[in-house]
């Protein structure tokens, strides 16, 4: 018999028209998924060929990159029953520009084991 794990489903919904700009709305989502941030640099590789442009790749994290996660839609997630309180005190802060409600749901108790196990892979390739 497997052993079930508590875990809640967030489902949420943003109210575009009252975030005062994209760049809250974008801040509302960096937040919660993170973000992939690409800098471009021009360095000097030598004196003949002179400059040439080189681009960094960092990955800045969200809330859910410090938990483990699985997505399920586009605005809803799962996450451990653990961390429902930083999830819920995150769209508090929001709770004027974002509608949401949460549910309790069982998973299997390696639910979250096997989304970690693919995102290792992913990371090794």
């Amino acid at each position: 018999m497997k052993e079930e794990k508590k875990a809640i489903l967030f489902a949420f919904s943003v109210q575009s028209s009252k975030f005062e700009s994209h760049y809250e709305r974008n801040k509302f989502f960096r937040g919660l998924y993170g973000w992939k941030q690409m800098v471009r640099k021009e360095v000097i590789v030598s004196k003949k060929q002179g400059p040439k442009e080189k681009v960094y790749t960092y990955r800045r994290e969200g809330l859910l990159d410090e938990m483990p996660h699985e997505k399920v839609d586009q605005s809803s997630f799962i996450v451990p029953e653990d961390d429902f309180v930083k999830i819920t005190k995150f769209f508090n802060e929001w709770r004027n520009k974002v509608i949401w409600k949460s549910f309790k749901v069982l998973l299997d108790e390696d639910f979250f084991k096997e989304g970690l196990e693919e995102e290792e892979e992913e990371v090794d390739e």
